[in-house]
């Protein structure tokens, strides 16, 4: 029997069983295809991303650098609100070498990454799971004291260990054009429903475009608004479900919810690869797979981390629902040099944005 089965390598998965396996647990993850593919997220993150991957990863992730956003209340003729820092704000990374790289650093820290496996069953006892997983065409039972779900925003393990589902789920779309772009800048357009629409230069890698709204919105026709609008052609269309307010309860007897399958993201871009992995720590650091209920201490050491960032994040999206005239004033007022940390809502009120804010 393993100490832990993980389904799932996307960030959060990769992460919890790096840490798990370093901690001297026997750890096993599945992937139901190959790892990194297919794409469904974009590569836009924090330069926290580095505190996770090994030194030498960075050439090869690094994409672009990015130094602030323009807000626009309309589309990419209208007025624009920079937000900047005078140092890099952020990272444009190869999104799906970021997941290899992550994989196999859980591969060298003893865990067991089994791709290509689909886990098809999931059954709770008082003493463990019983995972059923599909490979070539034959299928196995696998044994493990805990099993973490870290299966995207339609989890599995979430379903078949009946634990409550995110607060809601949006419809996320991107695609790309392939001309080289090395802007520092993204735009974001609060022209989505009740979310917002954006674009972000990848250097060589081109341009990524995308969208969010609620399920129910024609995200393919905003979509085509926004690159016709760009009077640009896009390839490599992808689509995916974006989880957003995490659930009263992200356990079970001896299951427990990690990453995007937690709806561990945040509210106000829907992002979740730094909120995944924060939590998959929490977990490594707090879960014994002898002990159940230590899956009450992860619970309250992630939300003690992240629940008021989710919670401010709330806050900030009901921005992009207000009308047109008070957000030009708002972002009016706010725009200009800021000391935001991007994953972080809270820094909002830090000494060193609110001395930005006096200082103009």
């Amino acid at each position: 029997m393993h100490d832990f089965a993980v389904v799932g390598v996307g960030p959060a998965g990769a992460r919890f069983a790096r840490r798990a396996a370093e901690a001297g647990h026997d750890v096993v993850a599945f992937e139901q295809g190959t790892v990194g593919t297919p794409l469904a997220c974009s590569g836009h993150v924090s330069t926290d991303i580095w505190d996770y991957v090994p030194e030498e990863a960075k050439a090869d992730l690094l994409q672009n650098r990015v130094y602030g956003a323009r807000f626009h209340v309309g589309g990419p003729d209208s007025a624009a609100y920079p937000f900047y820092k005078r140092e890099e704000i952020s990272n444009v990374i190869d999104r799906v070498e970021l997941d290899r790289t992550l994989a196999e650093c859980a591969r060298a820290a003893g865990a067991d990454v089994r791709e290509e496996h689909t886990v098809v069953d999931v059954e709770e006892r008082h003493d463990g799971v019983e995972l059923t997983v599909s490979n070539a065409g034959e299928t196995e039972t696998v044994s493990a004291k805990m099993v973490a779900g870290c299966d995207g925003p339609t989890s599995r393990v979430r379903r078949q260990c009946g634990l409550p589902e995110p607060d809601e789920i949006l419809h996320g779309v991107l695609a790309f054009d392939p001309d080289p772009d090395d802007g520092d800048f993204v735009d974001v357009h609060l022209t989505a429903p009740r979310f917002f629409a954006w674009r972000i230069p990848r250097g060589d890698a081109g341009v990524e475009y995308g969208l969010a709204a609620p399920p129910g919105r024609s995200v393919n026709e905003l979509f085509e608004r926004l690159t016709d609008a760009y009077g640009v052609e896009t390839e490599h269309f992808c689509s995916g479900a974006i989880p957003i307010g995490p659930p009263e309860r992200v356990h079970g007897r001896r299951a427990f919810l990690l990453g995007d399958a937690a709806a561990q993201t945040k509210p106000f871009t829907g992002g979740g690869i730094l909120y995944g992995m924060t939590a998959a720590d929490c977990a490594a650091e707090t879960i014994d797979p002898d002990d159940p209920g230590t899956l009450r201490d992860y619970d309250s050491e992630w939300r003690s981390e992240l629940s008021r960032e989710i919670a401010l994040g709330h806050w900030l999206r009901r921005a992009y629902s207000l009308p047109e005239p008070i957000q030009r004033v708002g972002l009016h007022t706010l725009s200009g040099e800021i000391g935001v940390h991007m994953d972080r809502p809270t820094s909002f009120f830090s000494r060193e944005h609110l001395a930005k804010l006096l200082g103009r």
